[in-house]
């Protein structure tokens, strides 16, 4: 069987576990089954379908199993904020057929060759402190939860920090691949344009109180200077720095010291600043080991209050705890490590310095991303407000993570080719 007709079949299967899913959650909100959960299930297979006819076409060797691994997560996400609130899962869904369109577009307009990308690095380096800035200025940026995230231009709110990302990504795999022997060197000149920008983006991202992106920026740039010139002292060098500045951070910024604290000791919170943290914690433990059951879970008071604010965002996670149990979330999470596996093979597979790092960037910070939302959740780590990759309700995020896929497939279709 070839590569696209594998991936065609596991989209099928996807399409059927959607079905299914709807199904639980009509039963358990109707006590019947209702013809919306087979419609639903169909749209969203013709959704992947069309995204797949797309891939066959623009990048025929690329991975077969990435395409249907970001279908059955983002199957999972919009099934849980259906069941959360059916008014979400319908904007959720405009944003999923909106970054299909996007991936699709990557695809066709880069498919000769998206190496083109490296000669406009510093461009792209550019671009994302540009789009970091934009949530700061004072007329269209929006202060949400105490951090100043989003850009707001009439009815459109999005994240621009999520595009930043990507562009940040391409910016550092053109500059690594170019000085990669000089940058092993330990020349500090050569450093310049990459601390400048990197320190630029780490700047605005504590100025905007959004730290939680800021570690996710810190950790890409750690990991894919590490595969770019192999010296393990810079990655030691810059863990050092972080914890330094993070006990700065704690000792002068208050909602770090909130979190942290929430962390270590959420129950002796007398101000009600760990609320949310306590009651995702009681929703992991109330899913057990085999969960209460897609739709039977409990996230609303006899009232109707919400028990966990803003659950469909940075805290779906533990939603899914609770009604897939142990047993599922070990489930959802085995998918992200098989997505991160895929993406770390391609980067091994292709030939050029830039598509390489390029992949790693991309693959890491995926898994960064998906590690630091579900730690701050099993308090493994503070709570940062980063969202869970496909998962999560935002439309910013689902777009930058579908420009992430094709940017993978681009990669792996160039190293699979024939020659």
């Amino acid at each position: 069987m070839s590569a696209r007709n594998r991936e065609l079949a596991n989209l099928v299967a996807v399409g059927v576990l959607t079905g299914l899913g709807f199904a639980s959650v009509y039963i358990a909100r109707q006590s019947v089954i209702s013809a919306g959960s087979v419609s639903y299930a169909l749209i969203f297979l013709g959704l992947y379908l069309g995204a797949h006819g797309v891939a066959r076409i623009a990048v025929p060797w690329a991975d077969p199993y990435l395409l249907p691994l970001t279908g059955l997560l983002t199957a999972i996400g919009l099934t849980e904020i259906y069941r959360l609130g059916p008014s979400d899962a319908f904007r959720q869904g405009f944003w999923i057929v909106f970054g299909v369109v996007v991936f699709g577009a990557a695809l066709i307009f880069l498919r000769i060759d998206f190496r083109a990308l490296e000669s406009y690095k510093y461009l792209f380096g550019v671009s994302a402190v540009g789009l970091l800035v934009l949530p700061a200025l004072p007329v269209i940026g929006t202060r949400i939860n105490g951090a100043r995230l989003w850009v707001k231009l009439g009815p459109l709110q999005f994240q621009p920090g999520e595009l930043a990302k990507i562009a940040l990504i391409v910016f550092l795999a053109g500059y690594l691949r170019e000085k990669r022997e000089v940058l092993a060197q330990g020349r500090l000149k050569d450093f310049g344009p990459l601390l400048l920008i990197w320190g630029a983006a780490m700047l605005v991202l504590v100025e905007t109180n959004d730290l939680g992106s800021a570690l996710l920026y810190f950790g890409i740039f750690l990991a894919m200077l590490y595969v770019a010139t192999g010296r393990a002292a810079f990655v030691g060098l810059g863990i050092a720095l972080f914890v330094a500045g993070a006990a700065v951070a704690y000792r002068t910024i208050g909602r770090v010291q909130d979190r942290v604290d929430c962390w270590l000791n959420p129950w002796h919170d007398v101000h009600g600043l760990c609320y949310q943290t306590v009651q995702g914690t009681y929703s992991i433990g109330n899913g057990g080991f085999g969960g209460t059951g897609l739709g039977r879970g409990t996230f609303t008071t006899t009232g109707g209050s919400d028990l966990i604010p803003y659950v469909n965002t940075d805290f779906i996670y533990s939603a899914l705890a609770q009604e897939l149990g142990l047993v599922g979330v070990a489930a959802v999470l085995l998918l992200y490590m098989v997505f991160a596996l895929r993406g770390f093979r391609i980067s091994m597979l292709a030939e050029d310095g830039f598509s390489k790092l390029l992949a790693a960037g991309l693959t890491f910070a995926f898994a960064l991303q998906a590690f630091i939302n579900v730690a701050g959740l099993v308090r493994v780590a503070p709570l940062t407000g980063i969202t869970l990759p496909f998962v999560s309700y935002g439309g910013s995020s689902i777009v930058a993570n579908f420009l992430l896929l094709a940017g993978l497939l681009l990669v792996s279709n160039r190293a699979n080719a024939p020659r």
